[in-house]
């Protein structure tokens, strides 16, 4: 891959974690996860070989079914509480999609199997990227929302997925 081209796709995978790390409002940390998403993409198919481009698209449609449902989720608080701030979610419904969609987003036990397949089609370095760097951004939506969610299911989800 070019080096500017490279250059660009990690600044702006940098760019996407800040900006879902620092934001207190739902729209603005999809943006954030949206543009982590895409950033990534071109990283994993950079070997072009039929396994990257496979682990490139099911990394998308995985994150993007995620990315939706925390969309989803969002918009159900929005709709019964008024507000669109991360630290005051309080629906029920809300709760259970956006655990389901940080647990899809993470890789975590009940919807993990996308997490082996999109590795193996990755080289050490992307899929090293995809362990880690990927991971900031959800774990700190968990922690801007700890208080709401419900934190038995976390540590069981945390805990069968090791």
């Amino acid at each position: 891959m070019n080096p500017t081209i490279s250059m660009i796709m990690f600044s702006s995978l940098a760019t996407g974690t800040i900006i879902t790390m620092t934001s207190y409002h739902w729209l603005l940390a999809w943006i954030g996860l949206e543009i982590n998403t895409l950033s990534i993409i071109p990283i994993i198919s950079t070997t072009h070989h039929p396994r990257s481009t496979e682990a490139a698209t099911k990394y998308f449609l995985t994150q993007a079914a995620a990315s939706a449902l925390i969309l989803f989720s969002s918009m159900v608080n929005a709709w019964e509480t008024g507000t669109w701030d991360i630290t005051q979610l309080s629906s029920m419904p809300s709760h259970v999609l956006l655990t389901a969609a940080l647990a899809m987003k993470l890789g975590l036990v009940p919807m993990h199997f996308w997490l082996p397949e999109v590795l193996q089609g990755s080289t050490l370095m992307t899929a090293f990227i995809i362990t880690t760097w990927q991971k900031l951004a959800p774990m700190t939506l968990i922690y801007l929302t700890i208080n709401s969610l419900s934190t038995t299911i976390l540590l069981l989800m945390g805990l069968t997925s090791t």
